[in-house]
């Protein structure tokens, strides 16, 4: 399923209309949907021309002045030498490919500490989850009574044997066995 989207519409005069909502929203409302991960397009209200990337770069810069948290120095070196398109094409999918595998590797601690919290919480439904494929419990009542009665008549007729051999008179188990 896709993220939903939202239209921003930026006017001539620096404001942004949420189309969806029918409010006005600030740099700060933009960069809180992005967070949450909605996919947002910002276009010209006159033109139309997409204008999404220069408003994320603007939200990026705004967050680095109120934060002084800033992209490293040799990635912002990076992006002003990307001036050619083979640079730029690069950097963009270097960047979008290391975002994803950053994003893949989240996800899957995210996962992990769910289920490490579910075992620490339940250890025993932890354990019955395991040996679920292994217990009669997963039988159906008649199948595992069917199981068990199978069970306890190849018993008997191990034991039916056994006493047979134990009645045997001495001297045919001592021809067997000088026989060998």
């Amino acid at each position: 399923m896709k993220n939903p989207e939202v239209l921003i519409r930026k006017y001539s005069d620096r404001r942004l209309y949420d189309t969806g909502a029918s409010r006005y929203v600030k740099l700060e409302d933009i960069a809180s949907m992005v967070r949450d991960g909605i996919d947002v397009r910002v276009v010209d209200g006159r033109s139309g021309k997409d204008l999404t990337n220069l408003v994320f770069t603007q939200i990026i810069v705004e967050n680095a002045r109120e934060r002084e948290i800033a992209l490293p120095l040799q990635l912002l070196t990076q992006l002003v030498r990307a001036s050619d398109k083979a640079t730029h094409d690069f950097l963009t999918w270097y960047l979008n490919n290391t975002l994803d595998l950053y994003n893949k590797a989240q996800e899957t601690v995210q996962t992990r500490l769910s289920s490490a919290k579910t075992v620490v919480s339940s250890p025993l439904e932890f354990v019955r989850n395991l040996l679920v494929g292994h217990s009669l419990r997963s039988q159906t009542p008649s199948s595992a009574s069917e199981e068990i009665e199978e069970l306890r008549r190849q018993v008997r007729q191990l034991q039916s044997r056994l006493r047979q051999r134990g009645k045997r008179p001495r001297s045919s188990a001592k021809r067997r066995r000088t026989s060998k």
